[in-house]
């Protein structure tokens, strides 16, 4: 134990001198000790906060609802400050979590969404440094080891740190970037900042600057004009064919990182898509697996979506994983979840079950391939997004959805498939299904229409004439 301790003394120190010889100044939140202390302290404090201020307080009394809002507050402001100080992967996890509306109190979600515009910034001087090293000279660069403790959603602070090394290349960001605005370029809502390569290293990006209210902000949208369910739609569009068609997703699209904008010329929404770091390659089995899946969680197919739940690594805990996926209740799923919006007992029954099923849902996350955890991440996200403009579980978006899964499906059959008459047939039922689709929108359209209203009456009124 000495000898260990004195290794680790000793490494430290190394790194403690290289890094002091190659900077004027010392940050201690450049040591993992710190960070991992820090964090020990603050889960400590808010463990001591919950079990001695709820502890002789009735449970479901209005005394215990107001004393552990109060609870939940201070907790959420000590995570918020833990997050600020040790920054890194920390900011990452607070801004997912910050998004968790419909999963997390109140208290947690608004307290961290700060995270989302106003995370800690670099100085100008450190900037400034930055730029002189990569456009002037060579640098010598220092990777040390994070140390990270061990708490609830550790499986995305693993895969934050393991892909954290890749968000900070600049130039991989900047080709993200142009391949994503070049695979999307025919929708013409969706706006992605032009990069400027001759100013730009693997540690500085200089990129288009474009701004416009977060993606959450429905005040913003109503002040400006913006169709809230045109935004939610679009959104679900671009998700949808990254996931199911493309199978190259953006995987942080937190507030911050998708903005909207009125174009004043043309009167049209855009959707700015930021940040564009960190990014998810499915392979060819894991997306068709995926897209069957979706189709078959929105036909209520129970036997499908047992079959690709297990293909994808849920084993018996699939019931589990649909309800994740989905972020609705084993009970909707049944029923099909494009058949009722989340209504609030269904909410409350979701927030109160994440709780009691953390071990399965521990498990589950442990088992999934790991290019699920980026997308669980991302559906999170979204849901989040949808949560706060209040679009969720909508006809439409189920509708973008099956019409990518069934393109993605149809384009995998057509390429794996050697004869002229198969590949004509596949083609033909990917129309037919695909023309399905368009007709049930045009009935919901109508259903949903002065227009459709009054063929409606019209057609009773006939119907009544008849007899």
């Amino acid at each position: 134990m000495a000898l260990r301790a004195l290794k680790f003394a000793s490494l430290t120190a190394a790194a403690s001198g290289i890094y002091l010889y190659g900077n004027k100044f010392l940050d201690p939140n450049d040591f993992g000790v710190v960070r991992v202390g820090r964090a020990i302290a603050t889960t400590a404090v808010i463990t001591y906060d919950y079990l001695t201020s709820l502890r002789s307080v009735p449970y479901g009394s209005e005394e215990y609802e107001f004393l552990k809002s109060q609870v939940h507050l201070r907790s959420a402001e000590r995570l918020r400050e833990l997050c600020c100080s040790n920054r890194g992967t920390f900011i990452k996890v607070g801004q997912h979590l910050g998004a968790l509306d419909y999963l997390l109190p109140e208290e947690y979600t608004r307290t961290l969404k700060v995270l989302h515009s106003q995370a800690p910034q670099s100085t100008r001087q450190e900037i400034e440094q930055v730029i002189r090293e990569d456009l002037g000279k060579e640098v010598l660069l220092l990777v040390v080891k994070q140390i990270f403790p061990d708490f609830e959603f550790m499986w995305l602070v693993e895969e934050a740190k393991k892909n954290l090394p890749l968000e900070l290349d600049f130039l991989h960001e900047g080709r993200n970037a142009e391949k994503v605005a070049h695979m999307l370029k025919n929708f013409d809502f969706l706006k992605v900042p032009r990069i400027y390569w001759e100013l730009s290293t693997s540690r500085v990006l200089l990129m288009e600057f474009m701004e416009g209210g977060q993606v959450n902000d429905r005040a913003y949208m109503e002040r400006n004009g913006i169709n809230v369910n045109e935004i939610s739609r679009n959104l679900g569009k671009l998700y949808s064919e990254m996931i199911f068609v493309n199978g190259f997703v953006h995987c942080d699209p937190h507030p911050g990182n998708v903005l909207v904008k009125k174009c004043p010329a043309s009167g049209k929404a855009h959707i700015i898509l930021l940040d564009h770091g960190l990014y998810q390659v499915l392979s060819e089995s894991f997306r068709m697996d995926y897209c069957r899946l979706w189709q078959a969680l929105i036909k209520a197919d129970m036997k499908r979506v047992q079959k690709y739940s297990r293909r994808l690594g849920a084993g018996d805990l699939y019931p589990l994983f649909a309800c994740m996926l989905t972020a609705r209740s084993w009970e909707s799923v049944n029923r099909g979840i494009d058949q009722s919006p989340v209504s609030a007992s269904e909410d409350m029954e979701i927030r109160s079950n994440a709780a009691a099923y953390l071990p399965q849902i521990t498990q589950l996350l442990n088992n999934v391939p790991r290019q699920m955890l980026l997308l669980l991440k991302t559906n999170d996200l979204l849901r989040g997004i949808e949560s706060a403009l209040h679009t969720r579980a909508s006809a439409s978006s189920f509708l973008n959805m099956s019409r990518c899964c069934i393109r993605a499906v149809s384009t995998y059959q057509r390429s794996k498939s050697h004869s002229l008459y198969r590949r004509a047939q596949i083609s033909l039922t990917e129309a037919l299904s695909l023309w399905q689709i368009n007709l049930y929108e045009l009935f919901l359209w109508l259903k949903g229409s002065q227009l459709g209203n009054w063929v409606i009456a019209l057609l009773r009124r006939m119907q009544h004439f008849t007899y």
